[in-house]
């Protein structure tokens, strides 16, 4: 069996360039290359890797994709195209022609909660199909429900829920997180990634059997969010 980790990050760190990095995450202050990974991913015997975004801008993308191109454990990028562009069609085929681009992710976590649902966003989501790109879904828990519409707004377009979603607790099973991740795994277009989660062996386990007994084994996906 081949083994995937469908989600980690590298970077040149700048503050700038993520905000999301504060006083309480020192340890992620520092670049994280494609040399401080490869001894990880053989000790855990994984395979190969798709590689995410972390900031929202084009050069990021190129920059993940020009790794991809170098290094063999990279599979694929989930890189950042603005979707509500005019001339967003055309930036994917630019980046399509890139065979390690399989898809795009924007950081919904920090837009307004109705950001999915915005006319000129799902213009762009629409032309993702025609190039074959997955979108990386990125949300709190309060967005699953604009979420929940998102995904059935476009049956025939993957998407992949980052995060189981992040609930908003980490100490017990939010109920309602359950029941919006249900629901949305109702949706057949949609899969789910374990990660990016920190609990403790009992509650992961838990979040785990939920997620799996929702989206089943087919549709969900490990990923390790390193560093994060």
């Amino acid at each position: 069996m081949i083994k995937i980790d469908s989600h980690h990050h590298l970077w040149y760190f700048d503050q700038g360039r993520f905000p999301w990095i504060d006083n309480t995450m020192k340890v992620l202050m520092k670049n994280y290359l494609p040399e401080d990974l490869i001894s990880l991913l053989q000790e855990n015997g994984i395979d190969g890797t798709v590689v995410i975004q972390a900031e929202d801008s084009e050069n990021e993308t190129d920059f993940l994709l020009d790794i991809a191109l170098r290094y063999e454990f990279i599979k694929g990028v989930s890189g950042w195209v603005d979707l509500t562009a005019d001339n967003a069609e055309e930036r994917l085929e630019y980046f399509s022609d890139n065979i390690f681009f399989k898809g795009v992710r924007h950081i919904v976590q920090d837009e307004p909660d109705d950001f999915l649902l915005r006319e000129d966003f799902q213009k762009g989501i629409s032309k993702l199909q025609r190039f074959g790109l997955t979108f990386d879904i990125l949300v709190y828990q309060h967005q699953l429900k604009a979420a929940l519409q998102f995904v059935q707004n476009f049956p025939n377009q993957k998407f992949i829920l980052n995060h189981i979603g992040k609930p908003r607790t980490k100490k017990v099973i939010d109920r309602e997180w359950e029941e919006d991740m249900v629901e949305l795994s109702k949706s057949q277009n949609v899969f789910c990634k374990l990660s990016g989660s920190i609990w403790s062996n009992k509650e992961y386990y838990q979040v785990a059997d939920i997620v799996i007994s929702a989206f089943g084994t087919d549709r969900v996906m490990y990923g390790s969010d390193w560093p994060v």
